[in-house]
């Protein structure tokens, strides 16, 4: 599953240009022969144990007590749609994902990589 993520990833990437995937360390991230990276990929490994650095994080730690929190699904079909009620709940509420993965020290000055 995680090589067709790559593939589909891989295919929306322009010709003559290369994407950078930030991924933490977790097991299912490595490639240990299974891990097929398309050659217009990089993938970036966050630091072992730096939740700070991972937005996503973020973003779990919200879904999970506002909208998952205290539930039992009696099914995998549950689980996905109660995951998937979550998320558009999440997307449906406008700069709220900015808002949670956003960083103050990340703030960077605007730099122009074209002589402008």
């Amino acid at each position: 599953m995680r090589n067709l993520h790559l593939e589909a990833i891989s295919a929306h990437v322009e010709k003559d240009s290369h994407a950078a995937i930030i991924i933490d360390g977790a097991d299912r991230h490595k490639e240990g022969g299974k891990l097929c990276v398309p050659k217009n990929i990089t993938l970036i490994r966050l630091p072992a144990y730096s939740p700070e650095l991972n937005a996503q994080e973020n973003i779990w730690e919200y879904l999970r007590p506002n909208y998952l929190a205290g539930k039992v699904f009696d099914t995998y079909d549950d689980i996905v749609d109660g995951c998937c009620a979550a998320w558009n709940a999440l997307i449906a509420t406008s700069g709220k994902i900015k808002s949670i993965a956003s960083r103050n020290w990340l703030n960077l000055p605007q730099v122009s990589f074209y002589g402008h």
